[in-house]
């Protein structure tokens, strides 16, 4: 049987988007007449909607997995892992918010690839620039930037990377992956804190250094550290891994860096009542951070600290701006490199470009990683950070120039349509729904949080969170987990407060039918 969600939700979960528009109004304007109004103001995207290929709401024929999902999965079971698959999708008939599965089920899409697809699926943007002619020749060549890049290498990297980079990093290192990010970003904090304590002095051939580096000894192997945070995630790799502090399964039986790890602030929501008590914790955390920055500085040094602007994995963990900037000034006290991963929080999905904008540092991080929506993996970084010494930031490709070209095509619709605008304003719904849906059913849900559409809300329990999770899905509303006990919204920056409304609406609809 066919079900199709409707667009048109109950009005007091559309937001009031235009505060300056809707403010012209009385103050006591009824919801339905708020309701027009946003409507109204949220017609600047309109133009927008024949990104979702026609669709107007998910429509669900079967249940999700679905009969030929199944048949599929166990077709793959017999030569790949399958135990993380939801379902196999339809990509080529997918279209922008809306993911389309083996059984024709046409889902509204607010997990889209890890986060990772910024314009949603199919955008002309992407597929006229997958179109152009260097391109198709990059792809064939498939270039060593860091041996023979292009005769306009610089220039691209401008015109890309570059001209949305981070305020006071004018270096740039495209890589392949958000792990590869961080893999390169720890090594470039190793190699700048170790010159630092060489004052700069080059090494000799024959040096000690390098005689013990082919053994994997010390001195040339120094017994450094990262620090990082309980939560955290930052990649799967090996020496990710040992910064990588939010589910033991991901670390089970693998000899990861033995590395200081301290706790990330847990704030009480909703904040406004709890301030006081967020920031006793807080100030709590940076004190057991500086401790271990002491009591390591003889046998582990801590080379860097490794920071996520929000902790998504480990549950979408938020912290004040103070936090921040208090490990930046832990890190200038004892010498520390301070690495922020953008690579969930970049490019746009908190309503900033950088998140780390909003935490008005005094100075620049030292280096910041980017990923997911960027469609690439790379790290920005401050003057003096990345070694200019052949082989010591290396791999075959070095980026990925293809990549890299549709990263500028998504660069230029954000500019062109004011998409960071419009997750702003998306962003709103979800979180003013998000809010109301705790209120009315807080034995099932609580802590609404969130900044742009990047948003969660926490279940009572882990189980009624995958149950509401599975079922969300049934109703067509494609979600994920996220920490102990959460569901995450990591919509394209497409999402328009229509969509948002969908998502609150099916959100009651299911809270309804849970015990």
């Amino acid at each position: 049987m066919q079900r199709i969600v409707p667009v048109q939700v109950r009005s007091f979960y559309y937001p009031l988007i235009c505060r300056a528009t809707l403010a012209t109004g009385p103050a006591h304007v009824p919801y339905r007449t708020k309701f027009e109004l946003a409507k109204q103001v949220g017609g600047t995207w309109k133009h927008l909607n024949i990104l979702d290929g026609g669709l107007t709401g998910p429509v669900i024929k079967t249940a999700v997995p679905g009969p030929n999902s199944m048949k599929l999965l166990h077709q793959l079971g017999n030569v790949h892992q399958k135990s993380m698959v939801f379902f196999f999708a339809d990509y080529e008939n997918s279209y922008g918010n809306y993911i389309i599965d083996a059984d024709g089920n046409a889902l509204l899409d607010v997990y889209q690839q890890f986060g990772s697809l910024p314009l949603g699926y199919n955008h002309p943007a992407m597929h006229e620039a997958i179109n152009k002619h260097t391109t198709r020749t990059y792809l064939a060549a498939r270039p060593a930037l860091g041996k023979i890049p292009p005769l306009n290498y610089t220039d691209q990297l401008h015109s890309t990377l570059l001209s949305i980079a981070p305020p006071g990093l004018q270096y740039v290192q495209p890589m392949m992956c958000g792990s590869c990010a961080n893999e390169n970003a720890m090594k470039s904090a190793f190699i700048w804190y170790m010159t630092n304590k060489r004052n700069g002095k080059p090494l000799s051939k024959n040096s000690d250094e390098l005689i013990s580096a082919i053994n994997n000894q010390p001195p040339g192997c120094p017994k450094l550290s990262v620090l990082s945070f309980r939560g955290s995630l930052h990649g799967r790799t090996i020496g990710c891994l040992g910064v990588t502090n939010s589910n033991p399964i991901g670390k089970l039986d693998i000899p990861v860096m033995d590395w200081p790890i301290a706790p990330f602030p847990k704030l009480k929501y909703p904040i406004e009542e709890y301030h006081k008590e967020n920031m006793i914790n807080m100030e709590l955390c940076l004190e057991e951070t500086e401790d271990l920055l002491y009591k390591h500085q003889n046998d582990k040094p801590v080379a860097a600290i490794i920071v996520e602007p929000i902790q998504a994995e480990g549950g979408d963990n938020h912290a004040y701006p103070e936090f921040f900037r208090g490990l930046q000034k832990l890190c200038h006290k004892y010498g520390a490199a301070f690495i922020v991963d953008e690579i969930q929080t970049g490019v746009g999905p908190t309503g900033y470009f950088w998140y780390h904008e909003s935490w008005d540092l005094p100075t620049p991080p030292d280096i910041v990683t980017y990923g997911k929506k960027m469609l690439t993996g790379g790290l920005y970084a401050a003057p003096g950070m990345i070694p200019d010494e052949p082989m010591r930031i290396q791999n075959t490709w070095m980026g990925d120039l293809p990549r890299i070209e549709m990263a500028k095509a998504v660069i230029d619709e954000i500019k062109k349509e004011n998409l960071l605008l419009l997750v702003r304003e998306a962003g709103h719904v979800i979180l003013t729904g998000l809010k109301e849906l705790e209120r009315l059913y807080p034995s099932i849900i609580h802590s609404a949080r969130g900044t742009g559409t990047f948003c969660a809300i926490s279940c009572k329990d882990g189980e009624t969170r995958d149950n509401l999770a599975y079922a969300l899905r049934q109703k067509g509303i494609m979600i994920n987990a996220c920490g102990p006990d959460s569901l995450r919204f990591r919509p394209a920056l497409i999402f328009q407060p229509k969509h948002a409304s969908i998502c609150i609406d099916v959100l009651e609809d299911t809270l309804k039918d849970m015990p």
